[in-house]
């Protein structure tokens, strides 16, 4: 299962769908698109406003700097990852700790 957990200035993906294989997980392959798509919008309007760390089935996203730009792009993340987990709630989660 994937773990999403979303706090003030961090938002780390943990773990793998396991919907499907590797390479063939529609759920991975979903939240990886989103993810990747937020990150290079935001890194497009200025590469200060997040930074962040891959290791195998651990992402973190760090937001330096909060702004309309940098907060749209990240609700919009996070809405996107509870669509999905309405749909597929075995295989991705979501955590707010606010």
């Amino acid at each position: 299962m994937i773990k999403v957990v979303v706090s003030t200035n961090k938002i780390n993906i943990l773990g793998h769908a396991d919907f499907s294989t590797y390479g063939k997980d529609i759920v991975c392959s979903s939240v990886s698109s989103i993810m990747t798509t937020t990150i290079n919008g935001i890194l497009r309007f200025n590469k200060d406003y997040i930074s962040y760390k891959e290791k195998e089935n651990d992402f973190e996203i760090v937001i330096n700097e909060h702004n309309e730009i940098v907060d749209n792009l990240i609700e919009n993340m996070i809405s996107l990852f509870k669509e999905l987990e309405k749909d597929y709630p075995k295989n991705i989660k979501i955590e707010e700790e606010y």
